[in-house]
């Protein structure tokens, strides 16, 4: 929050100083300064997701930090309930507000999780959605990026038959939490015991999924047709000893 603050305060003079400034000119124009970012960018389009480069995700949110993301979910909210949001935030200055408001509401989740709530909100809202309505979606929102919920998980992992690495799993984080709780603890823990565990490690490989980073299971590599093994001198002297013994030498 501390980079942000110099730059708020010094948009919020800069907007009682104008009385025309519109809405649009607060969150989106490419016009104005951004009200928080850390340097200078456009603003996405209502309803685009921003691109800082040609690496980021498909879904464009790969590279947002959190300031990013509260920009774009407030494009998204204008742009779907365009009157309520007008009427919500009828001047420039409370949209700024709003938005450092937000900010610091909902920084404990990943910008991504947050474009991605707003999104699957705007879907099953009619109304323009609270910040109690977005953590909902958030604390929610596992499904949204193809991860089950942490006992579907645990479950999906105690029932998966061995060789694990093979298994069709739902996510590579479900397995992976798997090795890193222990497929032991799991096989003869009870659920009481072995579920916090499992929770742990499958918390931290969300938070990381939620972040954009990608996971992977590795296959073990294919066995080859043929193995040669150096035989020891007794072995040696056997297999000798029997071509003899075959050969009447």
């Amino acid at each position: 929050m501390q980079k942000i603050n110099p730059l708020l305060d010094q948009t919020s003079r800069e907007l009682k100083s104008d009385s025309n400034a519109s809405l649009t000119e607060v969150g989106q124009s490419r016009d104005t300064t951004d009200y928080a970012a850390t340097s200078p960018r456009d603003i996405a389009e209502p309803g685009v997701a921003y691109s800082a480069s040609s690496e980021d995700s498909e879904d464009g949110t790969a590279q947002m930090d959190h300031v990013d993301a509260i920009n774009q979910a407030f494009a998204e909210f204008e742009f779907a309930y365009h009157n309520q949001f007008h009427k919500a935030f009828s001047d420039a200055e409370s949209l700024v507000i709003a938005k450092k408001y937000w900010l610091s509401s909902l920084d404990n989740y990943a910008p991504r999780q947050i474009v991605l709530a707003a999104k699957k909100v705007i879907k099953t809202q009619d109304y323009l959605p609270s910040i109690a309505a977005l953590v909902r979606a958030c604390e929610e929102g596992l499904d949204l990026f193809g991860l089950p919920s942490p006992r579907q998980a645990y479950l999906e992992a105690c029932r998966a038959a061995a060789p694990k690495r093979l298994q069709n799993w739902s996510h590579p984080a479900v397995y992976l939490a798997g090795v890193g709780a222990g497929w032991y603890l799991l096989a003869n823990e009870a659920e009481a015991s072995a579920l916090p565990v499992y929770e742990y490690h499958y918390g931290i490989l969300c938070k990381q999924v939620l972040g954009g980073g990608e996971l992977g299971i590795i296959a073990p590599a294919a066995l080859p047709e043929k193995t040669s093994r150096k035989l020891s001198k007794e072995e040696t002297r056997a297999r000798i000893a029997k071509m003899r013994s075959d050969l009447g030498l």
